[in-house]
């Protein structure tokens, strides 16, 4: 654990304020869940509570029959991270960031589909130079916690109708799978 040398105080509501500039490195937003945790040594530590991570083994499975279906390589990631691979190297994408550009079609809720001039093209995790050529929110009881993309691959760069209706269903289904 990190010392940030920044000291607040519990108002009377017990209510603490949690700096701008973590809030930011973190990448907290207003009305984010926030997991509170505590320690032997009276230690409270806030962690991000993020519910497709909670649910990791089925967003793997997900991304497994959607990489075999589609024909292509799938990540899933909740608001900040990677959680699931299928058809890529696992070591190349375990706990990468999610890029800025996924990031605005999250907050925008957004789909992004490649078109054939290829034009427009999104890298959905940072320091990974690989190419979406599907990106879909992940929408549950109307928040936005997560997000699947479909990977260019050899065999495809342009997105079919068919991978458009499944990165659509595994969307669906993790967003209903999170309500519970």
């Amino acid at each position: 654990m990190k010392a940030t040398g920044i000291v607040r105080r519990i108002d009377d509501l017990g209510r603490v304020v949690i700096p701008k500039e973590i809030r930011r490195t973190m990448r907290i937003r207003e009305g984010d869940p926030l997991e509170i945790y505590t320690s032997n040594d009276g230690e409270v530590i806030f962690k991000k509570y993020s519910a497709i991570s909670e649910m990791s083994e089925n967003a793997s499975q997900v991304a497994d029959i959607m990489s075999k279906l589609a024909a292509c390589p799938v990540v899933i990631f909740d608001r900040d991270h990677v959680v699931a691979v299928s058809g890529a190297s696992k070591k190349e994408f375990n706990e990468r960031r999610v890029s800025p550009e996924l990031e605005d079609l999250m907050e925008m809720r957004k789909n992004y589909f490649c078109d054939s001039t290829g034009s427009r093209k999104i890298i959905p995790a940072e320091g990974v130079d690989k190419f979406a050529m599907a990106c879909m929110p992940i929408i549950s009881s109307g928040d936005v916690t997560g997000a699947v993309a479909f990977l260019e691959s050899e065999k495809s760069a342009i997105v079919s109708e068919l991978q458009k209706s499944l990165i659509s269903a595994a969307s669906q289904f993790l967003g209903k799978q999170v309500e519970g």
